[in-house]
């Protein structure tokens, strides 16, 4: 069986969440639902748990930090061209989010852009040009 990510993020509002990432490109798994939770599939390794904040508490004992104010991880995914990365991103803001909470970054052979989903939770969307990446380390390392 391959490897599986599962992402549990608490959300303030569950419908809310699942209109977003539904807007993004993630689609609603039936099988695991309830009215405290929602999985979403971005691919068939790739889950986000959207769980509400009783039910993420259920899971630990820390305090949910407010992911407007502050940043635990940053999440990313990845997409198969520079168009795609803005079209993901335009996606997340039609969908309710705010678009680039962090710096865009263009290195010519990668280019990333950021969203923030409704409950501030960051998203990363990056392109790389994975040839012309490892040209450029192994220019760098011959040159060190």
């Amino acid at each position: 069986m391959e490897k599986m990510i599962f992402v549990n993020l608490p959300v303030t509002d569950l419908s809310r969440s699942i209109a977003f990432y539904e807007a993004i490109g993630a689609t609603a798994d039936q099988h695991f639902r309830d009215d405290t939770a929602q999985m979403m599939k971005f691919s068939e390794t790739i889950c986000v748990m959207l769980l509400t904040h009783p039910r993420f508490s259920g899971f630990t004992s820390r305090k949910i930090p407010n992911a407007h104010e502050t940043a635990q991880v940053l999440l990313c995914l990845t997409e198969e061209s520079r168009a795609d990365v803005d079209g993901t991103v335009a996606k997340a803001v039609s969908g309710g989010g705010a678009a680039d909470p962090n710096p865009v970054q263009d290195h010519g052979f990668m280019y990333g852009r950021s969203f923030e989903d409704p409950d501030g939770h960051i998203w990363e969307v990056t392109w790389m040009d994975v040839e012309a990446a490892m040209a450029a380390s192994a220019g760098a390392e011959a040159s060190a």
